[in-house]
Parts: C-alpha cells; structure tokens; sequence
C-alpha cells in the first residue's frame, strides 16, 4: 500500500464519506467508478509539492459529476437531515461567479475553508470586498455544501454562512445554516446581513485537469 501524505490520506477519508452518503448513486456510477475519479487528484496530492496543504481541505465534486440540488438532504446535524424548502431549479440556477469557477476535473479540493465568522452579519455584496481585500476566495454552493457534508459540526460550533460565490440571475446567494436543528440550504439578498451568517471563503481551489480521466 502507497504511503499517502496528510492531505492525499484527508482527500480519501472525504471520498470515504461521499461514498457512504450514497454519492456514486447520485452521480450514476458504481463505488469502484465514483473512487476512481478522484485518483488523479489523490495522486497529484500526493507530493512533495503539495504535502504541507495539512487536513485544513475540501474535497469538492464538480455538478457536472454530480449535480447539487438532491446534496442538502445528504448533510445531517446528528440524526436530523439537511433540507431546503426551494425547488430543485431554483437550487440549480446558483452558479459560480466570475473569480470562483472551480478547476477542471470531476473532483478539485478547497484549500484552507472558513465559514467566514470575521464576516458575520456583513452584507454579501459588502463582504465579497471584504473578502477580496484581504486576498481570499468566496465560498460557492457546491463548497458550502461540501462543508456541511463533511464538517457539520462547524455549522453548530461555529456559524451558518452565504456562499457569495454562487449567485443566481436575480441576484440572490445561497446560504446554509442551522434550522430545526438541522442544515438547512436557503438564500439571501445580496444587500441584506444576518447576526448568524457568516460569509465563507477559502484560500485557494485545486484540481486536476480532466485530461488526465480520458483513457
């Protein structure tokens, strides 16, 4: 067996979850297929040149492996499930914005995730300066609901947040906080502050191009 480095053995524990949550079933693959997506990235993790990264990551599926709108009710707080109360569509018309596409490649991770408590109760559009001033990366839907699948407890412990780096065309930004003592996936004005949001944000993204998946 390969030895993997902290953040290559990190990426195959999240893969290890997004197995268990049933996300091959999602995706339409097998476990074996769904794994063997990711092993280019793993393989590129696991360097030298990526190796002090540390455990501080996301592993992030693209929605074209695996599409965003059925993810919420894959999260849970305990035993409570995630849930929205927006319509599949709604929650597909939430696209990255200019500055947050993610990499190529089914999978890519997150470098350093915040749910961005030093932006709490700040305005999307007031926090995305913010944000940008202090050289950092929003967060999008599909990282938001990274987090809430692999660290729900931060959504306890720490803050719900907007993702201000997905937006929808009448300008709303996604959010996830916690509701009923579950996640919960909703949306936001971009001129509107609440005290328990957050605006999360990251350090940096990295994938592996799709290239490397074609045989």
């Amino acid at each position: 067996m390969a030895i993997l480095n902290v953040v290559a053995r990190q990426t195959v524990q999240q893969l290890n979850r997004l197995v268990e949550l049933g996300y091959a079933d999602v995706a339409d693959l097998s476990h074996a297929e769904f794994r063997a997506l990711a092993q280019p990235l793993m393989a590129l993790l696991n360097t030298d040149q990526y190796e002090n990264l540390g455990e501080n990551i996301l592993l992030v599926p693209t929605r074209e492996l695996v599409s965003p709108e059925s993810l919420i009710a894959r999260t849970a707080v305990g035993r409570n499930a995630g849930f929205t109360t927006m319509p599949p569509r709604d929650i597909a018309s939430f696209l990255p914005q200019e500055g947050c596409e993610p990499p190529e490649g089914p999978f890519y991770i997150v470098c350093d995730p915040h749910t961005g408590t030093k932006y709490v109760n700040r305005e999307p559009d007031v926090a995305r300066k913010l944000i940008d001033s202090d050289n950092k990366l929003p967060l999008t839907l599909e990282e938001g609901l990274a987090i809430a699948t692999q660290h729900p407890d931060w959504l306890t412990d720490k803050n719900g947040f907007n993702l201000i780096g997905s937006r929808s065309a009448d300008g709303r930004v996604p959010s996830v906080w916690i509701s009923q003592n579950s996640p919960r996936l909703g949306a936001v004005w971009p001129n509107s502050r609440h005290t328990w949001l957050g605006n999360a944000f990251c350090g940096g993204r990295l994938g592996s191009p799709l290239s490397h998946f074609m045989a």
